[in-house]
């Protein structure tokens, strides 16, 4: 069954079409059933698929594993996905955007995904040291030479978005939203939407808590990441625990699950916006593509806003 193959939405205004949920691909360990789950979100009508040059074993400092596995599973089907990517993440100096960092970046991430070009590439953080200017004049070269069709920042300022879009079109930032990180609202998104730049939100149901299938600290495997996060600790955690709570009720009063509540209010926010949930399984896949079935009244953004107001998520996002 495909559940959005009609549904698509625009990033940006550059011809940039892709589907209404993507998939991002960073826990995804490099392995079959990985490449089973990404072939599997594609037969659904999934199209984006987003990872970095940085996922994938990163405390080995193995750069490109996770851009290798999109790359075979989605091997002899380039033409129906489109792959997102991202540079300037490093294990020891911290951001980079300098010309010769991106243009040694581009021509691994290619090699590590086996394909000619990447279709959004986004500077992953933004490197204080380097003029944006500087970067997206590298990044437009770039276009112009067919390594990349579209250029994206990921957890960019407003001022710098700015500044980057005078010098070539920005097609789309990525940024973390969700019921539970809200900090978007205040600027990025009204300037996004005045621009006419597409939105990508990570972690849309924060970080899985949204999903309501944790609930207790010990759920979390000892070597989980989210163990070292402020909103899975101590009273942060009970205190989120009792929002995602009261989540769950209405969402089984309207007869969806709480994560497909959760990417419906997100959906809702502006057709400019294309979450891309993570997962590792393609049950899961299929249960937040049925959130594009799920319909919200004014009474139920009303209900939304009292259960979880911006700035009501307890402890920092990072």
């Amino acid at each position: 069954m495909s559940y959005i193959t009609s549904q698509k939405r625009k990033l940006g205004r550059q011809g940039l079409e892709v589907s209404t949920l993507g998939l991002g691909t960073m826990m995804m360990p490099n392995n079959e059933e990985s490449v089973r789950v990404i072939r599997g979100a594609l037969d659904l009508g999934v199209t984006m698929f987003d990872t970095a040059d940085i996922y994938g074993e990163f405390e080995q400092q193995r750069f490109g594993e996770n851009e290798k596995l999109v790359g075979r599973a989605l091997k002899g089907r380039r033409e129906e996905a489109v792959i997102a990517t991202k540079f300037g993440i490093t294990h020891t100096q911290g951001p980079k955007g300098d010309p010769a960092y991106i243009k040694k970046s581009v021509d691994s991430s290619l090699l590590h995904l086996g394909i000619d070009y990447i279709d959004l590439y986004y500077q992953h953080r933004y490197d204080v040291n380097t003029p944006i200017e500087e970067t997206v004049g590298v990044l437009s070269d770039l276009v112009k030479e067919g390594k990349i069709r579209y250029i994206g920042l990921s957890e960019a300022p407003a001022d710098i978005i700015v500044r980057a879009h005078a010098i070539h079109p920005i097609t789309a930032v990525e940024t973390e939203y969700s019921l539970w990180s809200r900090e978007v609202e205040d600027e990025v998104l009204p300037l996004l939407k005045e621009l006419g730049i597409g939105f990508v939100p990570y972690s849309p149901l924060g970080r899985g808590f949204l999903t309501g299938q944790i609930k207790k600290y010990e759920d979390l495997p000892a070597d989980d990441y989210r163990r070292n996060y402020e909103r899975f600790q101590g009273e942060n955690f009970t205190r989120n625990l009792n929002v995602v709570s009261l989540i769950e009720e209405m969402a089984a009063r309207k007869g969806c699950t709480s994560a497909q509540l959760a990417l419906a209010w997100l959906l809702a926010q502006g057709d400019f916006i294309v979450p891309i949930p993570g997962t590792k399984r393609l049950d899961r896949v299929q249960e937040n593509l049925g959130a594009l079935q799920v319909s919200l009244s004014e009474e139920d953004f009303a209900e939304i806003e009292r259960i979880s107001p911006k700035g009501s998520a307890a402890g920092g996002r990072f």
